[in-house]
């Protein structure tokens, strides 16, 4: 089959591609983005939300892009994102915001960043909604953290983090954090990065994931667990029914175009399932991150290309 021969590295180095970028943009959502993208503008994405919500599903959304690297550039995306969070309290959506701290300035001023997003997480509290600071490549994890940690020492409640498995120095990060009581999404991880700092074998990474979501149950953290994985799934649920863990204490967060039955049969148990709708129309390396997370994903992309 040919999804099986295409490895996760080289479709997430086709996401850094510029040429494939614009071959792939330029027929727009046609192509089967829109299976995993919710929209190109905010309206379309305020209504994909508002039918999950119909259908029993929380949600959140991020507006697509990556790394800006000017302060111009900053400052528009950190406006836009008050919009959007106040458009989705508007529209009385049970609906968060994710974002990422590169769109707000990390890769070229830390300190730009952190004013961008104190400015939305206060602006998130002050409206009862809520922010969660996505985790990126491991080049700014550290960085991330200390941001997260000094908005909660500024007397942040109103956001949260993400911490990924397949890096080795996670148990040591979840460990910084705990003392916090903290709002952690726990992902395996979507970013190539080298096996000196992260597990090459899903095996050892579905290991860590069970163990980190296991150890910050346990220490008090509010968790949002991030997997499509049935396994993964029944033992989290498994864990809580066993040890008196409550439905409010985790929640289960899945993508849009992902397993959607899946997501309501869960929302049926009376579990939290929140799904991500990212919108936007710089979608490509998002939508090429989900086609290298699973074949299944790629096999419906290019099965797209071709009814075209």
């Amino acid at each position: 089959m040919i999804v099986s021969k295409v490895s996760r590295s080289a479709i997430l180095h086709a996401a850094e591609s510029d040429r494939l970028q614009r071959l792939v943009q330029g027929h727009g959502m046609r192509v089967g983005a829109a299976r995993f993208v919710a929209g190109e503008t905010l309206d379309e994405c305020v209504s994909v939300i508002r039918r999950l919500n119909e259908a029993g599903l929380h949600a959140n959304t991020t507006l697509l892009g990556e790394a800006i690297l000017d302060p111009a550039g900053t400052a528009e995306v950190t406006e836009e994102y008050e919009r959007i969070l106040d458009r989705l309290v508007a529209e009385k959506l049970r609906a968060n915001v994710a974002l990422k701290l590169t769109h707000l300035g990390l890769s070229f001023d830390v300190e730009r960043a952190y004013a961008n997003v104190d400015r939305l997480v206060s602006h998130a509290a002050a409206i009862g909604s809520f922010i969660r600071i996505d985790m990126e490549q491991s080049e700014h994890l550290d960085a991330t953290l200390a941001i997260y940690e000094r908005l909660r020492a500024a007397g942040h409640d109103a956001v949260g983090t993400v911490l990924q498995s397949y890096l080795y120095r996670t148990p040591d990060d979840l460990a910084r954090l705990l003392p916090l009581r903290p709002n952690l999404r726990i992902v395996k991880g979507a970013y190539l990065e080298p096996a000196e700092i992260a597990y090459p074998e899903k095996r050892d990474v579905d290991r860590a994931y069970l163990e980190i979501v296991e150890h910050a149950l346990h220490g008090g953290a509010y968790i949002a667990v991030a997997t499509h994985d049935d396994s993964i799934i029944a033992r989290v649920k498994a864990l809580a029914d066993r040890e008196g863990i409550g439905r409010d204490r985790f929640e289960f967060q899945m993508l849009y175009g992902v397993r959607p039955a899946l997501q309501r049969s869960i929302a049926a148990e009376r579990y939290k399932v929140l799904v991500a709708t990212p919108f936007g129309p710089d979608w490509y390396p998002y939508l090429m991150r989900r086609l290298a997370e699973r074949p299944a994903n790629l096999s419906f992309f290019l099965r797209s290309l071709v009814r075209r």
